[in-house]
């Protein structure tokens, strides 16, 4: 691991403070090799994040938060995708962050429960566009974003998921960090920032399993606040170097210690968070996912119908039960955390992607009226296991008498079953497609994936209605 550089090593002699540790790994990403691997692994998630990003600008409450704030756009080069302003980085990471997380499709860090695309890409996107960076320095940002916001997800959870939303609170520092290393501040300063991004960073739980369009804002909030901190930082703002740990920092008042640092800075050095991605397969809440790959695999081996199931019992961890065992479905982000409703979905529409969650789907009465034949519990086994494996087990009851029990180790899309290049461009050209004609998608793809220029405005070309 590199030395502490001067000026942090006065004020701190040793490396037992974390944000010491992770604002030095991330301004070693300014100018360290960047191998092609990573660089690859980098692309492809920018590419998943216009992916999530895109349906998001043609329906959802992005829409009318952009009305609201015309007067406060700002002036400046980074573009709003919901509505193609060229405007204030700040603004434009609030409005494409809360596009990011409202179609459920954002990706996803496994082993500490978070969602870092959403507010990290925002963020960095915006304000490198406002400061004309090349395409390599936006990289570099999102990398080192994801490398602090990532580890420091590891360090809060399990404890700190139950009352906070880690998206929400966590992105703010990915948020923070990228855009400091576009700042081109030093370790000191990225330090600062993301001290800074503590006293901004929240979002409970409440907004994320009960009513109500807030939860896509937690990640729009996330990125706009951690852009003011790292603009903070590089303008000589600075806070405690002990936010994170100390009795009364982050962790301690957000999780039941004051972190776990041994978790959160392992392998820091030999692997980076980036290239560990989940990128998803199912356009719901992960803890679902396991159950539907599940269900999958057990059709694929004993083929059964829709018509021929008596009961599916289903056995989780703890936020498959906390916040997803849920039978009132009144609209599509219900949908989206329902067990219930996605396992009928999966059964009667063949996957769980863009089309289930149309008003058309909502409505039928066939795949409500097969949500009551499932169940869900908590598993004492899976429950241990979570966050770093995401398991479920089924019981599938046939009303021929037959049961069939399965049980899945994996998703699919995690680093252990990772989506491949097709399949994630498969994903980008369904999620794209919502907002933008063909060509364009096959412009922006190939521009992410193969391009050196950054990504600039592009024409919707199709519009929904408000989410309600």
């Amino acid at each position: 691991m590199r030395a502490v550089p001067a000026r942090l090593g006065n004020e701190r002699k040793n490396m037992d403070n974390p944000l010491i540790v992770l604002s030095e790994a991330a301004a070693g990403w300014r100018s360290c090799a960047l191998s092609p691997d990573v660089e690859w692994d980098a692309r492809r998630a920018v590419l998943d994040w216009f992916a999530a990003m895109l349906p998001g600008c043609v329906d959802g409450p992005a829409l009318p938060l952009a009305r609201a704030l015309t007067a406060a756009r700002g002036s400046g080069a980074a573009v709003s995708y919901v509505d193609g302003a060229s405007c204030a980085a700040r603004h434009a990471a609030l409005l494409n962050g809360t596009a990011s997380h409202t179609a459920e499709f954002d990706d996803i860090f496994r082993d500490g429960g978070y969602h870092p695309g959403s507010p990290t890409i925002s963020a960095a996107l915006a304000v490198a566009q406002d400061q004309g960076a090349s395409f390599e320095d936006f990289l570099r940002a999102v990398i080192g974003g994801y490398e602090v916001g990532c580890r420091i997800a590891m360090a809060l959870q399990p404890s700190h998921y139950r009352n906070w939303h880690i998206t929400a609170t966590v992105g703010t520092f990915g948020a923070a960090v990228s855009t400091a290393i576009l700042m081109r501040c030093d370790a000191e300063q990225i330090a600062y920032a993301v001290a800074i991004a503590t006293s901004f960073a929240g979002g409970h739980q409440e907004n994320l399993q009960g009513k109500g369009l807030t939860k896509a804002l937690h990640c729009g909030h996330a990125a706009d606040a951690g852009v003011l901190a790292g603009m903070a930082a590089a303008a000589g703002v600075t806070g405690s170097l002990d936010s994170l740990h100390a009795p009364h920092g982050y962790a301690a008042a957000t999780s039941d210690s004051t972190g776990n640092w041994a978790a959160g800075l392992d392998g820091l050095g030999e692997w980076t968070p980036i290239s560990r991605m989940t990128f998803k397969n199912h356009g719901c809440c992960g803890h679902i996912f396991p159950t539907l790959d599940g269900l999958r695999a057990v059709r694929t081996q004993t083929p059964f119908e829709k018509e021929d199931v008596q009961f599916i019992a289903i056995a989780g961890y703890g936020p498959t039960v906390a916040i997803c065992d849920r039978m009132n479905v009144e609209s599509a982000r219900d949908a989206r955390f329902s067990v219930q409703y996605c396992v009928s979905a999966l059964m009667h529409l063949g996957n769980v992607r863009m089309a289930a969650f149309t008003p058309e789907a909502l409505e039928r009465e066939d795949i409500r009226a097969f949500m009551p034949k499932i169940t869900v519990r908590e598993d004492a086994e899976l429950v241990a296991a979570y966050p770093r494996k995401r398991m479920a087990r089924l019981t599938i009851t046939l009303k021929d008498g037959r049961v069939i029990e399965h049980f899945q180790r994996t998703r699919k899309g995690d680093p252990d079953d990772p989506l491949t290049d097709a399949e994630l461009f498969e994903k980008f050209h369904e999620l794209a497609s919502s907002a933008l004609e063909a060509d364009m998608c096959n412009a922006l793809k190939d521009q992410v994936m193969h391009g050196n220029t950054l990504p600039g405005a592009v024409p919707l070309a199709l519009r929904g209605k408000d989410a309600a």
